[in-house]
């Protein structure tokens, strides 16, 4: 019997497009490569006894309409806040946070300028002027290059939401959208602390520097979620990022979705220009009306689909998307908390602190020389380091008394040989951690090292890139793969793609799943 979807990568955007085309009526199977699915959204057990997310770490970005359609609460998850969201170690034995409301921010701040404070108010209503304006596009398909009416009329709609604005709110989207991070930033602040805490967001995920143009964008992608109808906040699923993926997963095969693993993809059945199925490396072909790519578009044209299927221009184009975020991912099992100097010399250090992110970034100078240095070396000597402890919040993830940390590093050339430097990498970041919580290594009983080599393997990011793409502006929006391209479509009639490398780009969003699925049952 033929499918009338089959979908490949069984990632977090792959089981949002399932249950929403399972929920339309539709016979739908799930491919995916690895053992379990839930893609770079997955908690695994790392050392005996521990567990964590693996790649993808923390909770904002997951759209409520996602989490309210498929149910996810009623199918397992459970989503804490954190009791601070982030806080700066400094060298000198202090530190700046941010805790969770403005007013608590602001006194936080005041204590390095006060003039930054009085700026706070400021900079916290045009931000969230403009991610107010990008919420109401998350959930809509872009206005695609060269299309017809509907997209005539979809781009008139932007227009005119933007024509609203004052013509100084207007400014500020086109500064957030072309921007440096610091470039944006100097109309707010001047304190060198407080201007690398918010810059932090600009080069997360993000292979840059603070002074690279648009990089203002990706701090603003950051910005635009929420836990438990709170925004701007960051949180915890219960269990783990795979939490997530296992609720989404629950819930499509409720709806009657097949998903199967250990089931990789080795390229999509084309005949006579139509998509008409897939054929999996075991030999299985699997037949469908629709074939629909989790993966990174480079990987799905690159390695899937023949060069003689596609448009010369579009096969071109394609070979040119551009991938790499200079992520470097590490977790690792404790056998009690870590001690960070600042905390321990500071009185208004709380037991919150280690619940929030912990960011090892103290200046734009040195956000800025990480990747001066990746360009020159292939890594930064003291690189960007972000610890998340979510057994502070989760006693799930380590036995009792003990702990578990995610590293999110960056700035990491994915060009590197990873084979012969992930150690000396590893023992980088190490170091970087015990420069503000001494005796930190002698703490760790065990680890998991994922330098960008190991997260193209494991979890298919091409290039290391956990965003599926860069997000520059020749990559956003209607040109969210390519121009002409942006509305979850190919070349190939009924191959559709429904992952981060399209609107509205990457992070555990959930999206790009619905808004591809939602094209795809217009089309059927």
């Amino acid at each position: 019997m033929t499918l009338d979807a089959v979908i490949i990568g069984g990632g977090h955007n792959g089981l949002v497009c399932a249950n929403y085309l399972a929920m339309a009526g539709m016979k739908v199977r799930v491919l995916e490569r690895r053992d379990i699915v839930g893609g770079a959204a997955v908690t695994e057990e790392f050392h005996p006894g521990f567990r964590n997310s693996v790649a993808s770490y923390t909770v904002s970005l997951l759209n409520p309409k996602v989490i309210k359609d498929l149910e996810l609460h009623k199918n397992g998850l459970t989503i804490l806040e954190r009791k601070m969201n982030n806080f700066w170690p400094h060298p000198n034995g202090d530190f700046i946070a941010f805790p969770m409301t403005s007013a608590e921010v602001k006194a936080e701040i005041a204590r390095f300028s006060k003039k930054d404070a009085e700026n706070l108010d400021r900079y916290y209503r045009d931000v969230d002027m403009v991610a107010e304006l990008m919420r109401d596009f998350l959930l809509e398909t872009p206005p695609n290059a060269g299309g017809g009416l509907r997209d005539i009329f979809k781009a008139a709609k932007f227009g005119n939401r933007l024509r609203k604005l004052s013509i100084e709110d207007q400014r500020i989207v086109m500064d957030i959208f072309t921007k440096s991070t610091s470039d944006f930033l100097d109309y707010y602040f001047e304190n060198d602390f407080v201007k690398a805490a918010f810059a932090f967001d600009g080069v997360v995920g993000n292979y840059s520097d603070t002074k690279t143009p648009g990089s203002a964008y990706v701090l603003m992608h950051h910005l635009i979620g929420e836990v438990n109808g709170k925004k701007g906040l960051w949180g915890h699923a219960v269990g783990g990022m795979g939490a997530i993926t296992q609720a989404m997963a629950k819930s499509a095969e409720a709806k009657g979705v097949e998903i199967s693993v250990s089931s990789p993809v080795s390229k999509v059945l084309v005949e006579d220009g139509k998509a008409v199925g897939v054929l999996l490396e075991s030999g299985e072909e699997v037949r469908a009306k629709n074939v629909i790519s989790n993966l990174n578009p480079s990987l799905l044209f690159d390695k899937m689909v023949r060069d003689e299927d596609l448009p010369e221009v579009f096969a071109r184009r394609i070979k040119h998307y551009k991938s790499g975020s200079g992520t470097f991912r590490m977790n690792v099992a404790l056998k009690e908390l870590p001690k960070f100097t600042c905390l321990e010399k500071q009185e208004r250090a709380t037991d919150g602190h280690l619940t929030a992110g912990i960011v090892m970034a103290p200046t734009m100078a040195y956000l800025d020389k990480t990747f001066s240095d990746a360009k020159e070396f292939g890594w930064s000597k003291e690189p960007i380091v972000e610890m998340l402890i979510p057994s502070t919040l989760d006693d799930s993830l380590a036995p009792e008394g003990q702990h578990v940390a995610s590293l999110f590093c960056q700035q990491f050339d994915y060009r590197v040989d990873w084979e012969k430097h992930r150690d000396a990498a590893a023992e980088t970041i190490l170091n970087v951690v015990e420069t503000y919580a001494p005796g930190f290594k002698d703490l760790v009983v065990g680890k998991q090292v994922l330098s960008p080599l190991d997260l193209e393997n494991k979890f298919g990011l091409t290039n290391g890139d956990i965003m599926h793409g860069h997000l520059s502006l020749d990559q956003m929006f209607s040109a969210r793969p390519i121009l002409g391209y942006g509305n979850y479509r190919t070349p190939i009639s009924r191959l559709y793609m429904c992952g981060s490398g399209t609107h509205p780009g990457g992070g555990v969003t959930g999206a790009p799943g619905h808004n591809s699925a939602h094209e795809i049952i217009r089309d059927n």
